[in-house]
């Protein structure tokens, strides 16, 4: 009977190991993932933008404008402190900063703009319908809105892309996050194969 006992207790500890699932990523997941679609911009940093071009790093996705008063610096200043606490892996990690504001955005501008943060950044421009069109594959809002001033701001989707090594999206970070979320997700996503 002891034997029946220990074996049955043997049996629920196995079960109970094969039930404990992999850590969760904090960001909201794509299930499935799915090819994030590809695109061609100017880069900030003189080469033809593409997402092909990361293939073999995790790239994190930002769409906002260089005169963005909070959420772009705090969003950019936030994924340069994830990057910094990757240590040496933070080279297999590429952030990727697309205009919604292409009026104002030249290549000059992004540059000096993400260098501030990370000189790692890379952003991107194109033609207006270009932007739209990419804006619309990824799900993005961007409506520029008049202020008091006669200048204008713009209204933007504030999420931050993770795109993995493959090129497929796999999770979607809200703005306001943590970079230790970041830190997380992308230490996770590094580990996947």
């Amino acid at each position: 009977m002891t034997i029946m006992r220990a074996l049955a207790g043997l049996a629920l500890c196995l079960a109970s190991l094969t039930l404990v699932a992999a850590p969760a990523l904090k960001a909201g997941v794509f299930d499935p993932p799915h090819a994030a679609p590809e695109f061609s911009l100017s880069g900030s940093d003189g080469q033809e933008l593409r997402l092909s071009r990361y293939r073999g790093k995790l790239v994190l996705l930002v769409f906002g404008f260089t005169n963005c008063p909070e959420v772009c610096p705090t969003t950019l200043a936030t994924l340069a402190q994830a990057r910094k606490s990757l240590g040496a892996k933070a080279a297999s990690v590429q952030v990727v900063y697309v205009t919604v504001d292409p009026e104002r955005d030249d290549l000059a501008r992004i540059r000096q703009y993400l260098g501030a943060f990370d000189a790692s950044f890379v952003g991107g421009t194109g033609k207006p319908a270009v932007l739209e069109s990419l804006r619309r594959d990824y799900g993005v809002m961007a409506t520029k809105v008049g202020q008091s001033a006669g200048g204008y701001g713009m209204n933007h989707s504030t999420s931050v892309y993770l795109i993995d090594r493959e090129g497929r999206l796999r999770a979607l970070m809200p703005y306001g996050r943590k970079a230790a979320d970041f830190v997380h997700d992308l230490q996770l996503l590094l580990a996947a194969k």
